[in-house]
């Protein structure tokens, strides 16, 4: 069964960090662009706004602007991970955080990605 599975979210103080991990299951990873993505709480109908992507042999990486400088996107092949590494993480960073999969390198809209996780929730508060 094909799967991912979002991990490593919680509750952090402004400034902390947090590292997510995307797990797949039943197919390898490092054929694939893995995304990460996040949808704000209690904001309805809007897409999933992509913040970083890897290519399949780590090579390369792109950040959204608001990300770029605190976040890093890893992957670990052999492990069948992609992680998430986040600091100096703000308010404004809260949200639910997804990855996904994508055949044909990076791009910004979540509707161009196959499979999805069921996310991990990031709460930045003090």
């Amino acid at each position: 069964q094909v799967q991912l599975v979002e991990s490593g979210g919680g509750l952090v103080q402004p400034g902390g960090s947090l590292r997510l991990s995307c797990t797949a299951s039943g197919f390898h990873l490092k054929d694939y662009y893995i995304g990460w993505f996040r949808v704000p709480n209690q904001v309805p109908n809007i897409n999933r706004e992509g913040i970083a992507c890897i290519t399949p042999t780590g090579a390369s990486t792109f950040y959204t602007d608001s990300v770029k400088g605190r976040f890093t996107i890893i992957r670990d092949n052999e492990k069948n991970t992609v992680h998430l590494q986040m600091e100096g993480l703000r308010p404004e960073d809260t949200a639910l955080y997804f990855c996904a999969t994508r055949q044909f390198r990076c791009h910004r809209d979540d509707r161009e990605y196959d499979y999805w996780g069921r996310g991990t929730q990031v709460t930045v508060s003090g």
